[in-house]
C-alpha cells in the first residue's frame, strides 16, 4: 500500500474480525492490531475480568482511549470490538482515519462461532445467547452501516477468501 492507509474492521462478535484482520495484514504487509487484545495486554487482565470489575461503561472508556490511540497509527489493520461503534467518538475516528470494512454475518453463524467462547462477557452467562445477539444486532447494525466504506459477508467464506475480497474491493 503506497500511501499506507489504515483498514479498520468492524462488525459483530463472531464475524471474524481478528482472524480476517491477521490474514489481511499479512497479505498487505501491514501491522495488525486487535483493540480487545491491546486492552488485555495493557491491563494484564482479560476482557471479561475488566467487564466484571469496571462494568461495561469502564470497559467502553478503555476501549475509546485504545481506539483513539491505535487509529493514529499509519498503515495498520485494526480489528475492533463489536461494541466499539457505540461510541460516537470511535465512529468519528474510525471513519476519518482509515477505510472502514463492515464484516457482516448472520445470527446463526454468530451463535455457532461464539457458543464455546467464555471470553465474551455480553453472552458468556446469558440464558439465551441468540436473543442477546439479536438485540445487539438490532442496536448496532445501523451504526456499522453508518460508517462502513465496504460491506462484506463472512458467513460461508474462509478468512483468506474474505481478506482477498477486501483487497480486491480496495483496488490493491
Amino acid at each position: 500500500m503506497a500511501d499506507k492507509r489504515n483498514i479498520f474492521l468492524i462488525g459483530p462478535m463472531g464475524a471474524g474480525k481478528s482472524t480476517i484482520g491477521r490474514q489481511l495484514a499479512s497479505a498487505l504487509h501491514l501491522e495488525f492490531f486487535d483493540s480487545d487484545t491491546e486492552i488485555e495486554r495493557r491491563t494484564g487482565a482479560d476482557i471479561s475480568w475488566v467487564f466484571e470489575l469496571e462494568g461495561e461503561e469502564g470497559f467502553r472508556d478503555r476501549e475509546e482511549k485504545m481506539i483513539s490511540e491505535l487509529t493514529e497509527h499509519n498503515g495498520i489493520v485494526l480489528a475492533t470490538g463489536g461494541g466499539s461503534i457505540l461510541s460516537k467518538e470511535n465512529r468519528s475516528k474510525l471513519a476519518a482515519r482509515g477505510v472502514v470494512v463492515y464484516l457482516q454475518t448472520n445470527i446463526d453463524k454468530q451463535v455457532a462461532r461464539t457458543q464455546r467462547d467464555k471470553r465474551r462477557p455480553l453472552i458468556a452467562n446469558a440464558d439465551n445467547p441468540r436473543e442477546v445477539l439479536e438485540n445487539l444486532a438490532e442496536e448496532r447494525d445501523p451504526l456499522y452501516e453508518e460508517i462502513a466504506d465496504i460491506v462484506i459477508q463472512t458467513n460461508e467464506q474462509s478468512a483468506k477468501v474474505v481478506a482477498n475480497e477486501i483487497i480486491e474491493k480496495l483496488g490493491l
